[in-house]
């Protein structure tokens, strides 16, 4: 049954009148009744009654005519629904990062992102660089969030941050008594929590870069851990100290100093990676806000 069949039904059975249906519907009255006529073979039943002078609903047409009028406005909300979709409107986003990206914008991107797109199921799930490459690369994740370097054959970057890195020490240290910057040889000989090297390097290379580019093999405490929340607890604990992205340091932690490094020029790099087909709108709705919230940073 044809979706115009249907409007042509219920302007008919609206007007009452073939001539101000036609007229309603911008078109000749001969077509419309022809369509009339071929609706009512398909449906096998006698829709108007056209006995008398004036024509009216049949008991069936009386019936169809509710039914009409459902069937519709349930296509024309599925044809909304589908356009909302491809418009990214609707929809589900799942997106992949490592905890230490919520230093950057991520809580005001996603704000954001809720604000424009109230009806978008967002997910969201902290995983290692690895595992959450591997997802990206899958496609079981729309988007990821991670450090640079990334083994991206494929995907498409966009960075996001180029943040200095600072050192975190306890707040007991000798060192944390000046708040001016400090060297990595004044500290060369303290023990250090290095975060665990992935298959994909992310932040440990650009910490291992900055301690080869001073000539320094540090002294290594703690290996293992990836979490930044962790490796700021050793360092609290008195362990270790640490090299850490420079966002880190603007939500503080007990027991933790945080001071800048002089002569360091590596930068741990942020960035979003996606594969660039299929298509996603509500995944292109987030990295629109991503490259705004990126170009501010």
């Amino acid at each position: 049954m044809r979706y115009r069949r249907l409007q042509y039904f219920v302007a008919v059975a609206e007007e009452l009148s073939f001539t101000r249906a036609a007229e309603r519907l911008h078109m000749a009255q001969p077509p419309l009744s022809q369509q009339i006529v071929l609706l009512e073979k398909e449906l096998g039943v006698a829709l108007f009654d056209r006995s008398r002078r004036n024509i009216r609903l049949t008991p069936a047409g009386a019936a169809f005519l509710p039914e009409a009028r459902r069937l519709l406005a349930d296509l024309d909300d599925t044809v909304r629904m589908i356009r909302r979709v491809a418009e990214g409107s609707v929809g589900r986003l799942s997106v992949g990062l490592v905890p230490s990206a919520a230093d950057w914008h991520l809580p005001d991107v996603l704000r954001a992102f809720r604000a424009d797109h109230p009806d978008v199921e967002l997910v969201l799930r902290e995983l290692p660089p690895d595992p959450l490459l591997e997802a990206v690369t899958a496609g079981r994740f729309d988007l990821g969030i991670m450090y640079r370097p990334v083994s991206s054959d494929g995907l498409v970057e966009l960075l996001l941050a180029s943040d200095e890195l600072v050192l975190a020490l306890p707040t007991d240290h000798p060192a944390a008594e000046n708040h001016g910057p400090v060297s990595l040889a004044a500290v060369a000989g303290e023990p250090f929590v290095m975060p665990e090297q992935h298959d994909v390097p992310g932040l440990h290379s650009a910490i291992s870069g900055a301690f080869a580019d001073a000539g320094i093999v540090p002294r290594i405490a703690q290996r293992g851990v990836w979490l930044i929340q962790t490796v700021l607890a050793l360092v609290a604990a008195g362990i270790g100290l640490a090299l850490v992205p420079a966002p880190v340091a603007l939500h503080g932690r007990p027991g933790v100093a945080f001071r800048p490094l002089r002569g360091v020029q590596r930068r741990a790099e942020l960035v979003a990676v996606w594969r660039p087909e299929p298509v996603v709108a509500t995944r292109d709705a987030l990295v629109g806000l991503l490259r705004r919230f990126g170009s501010d940073s």
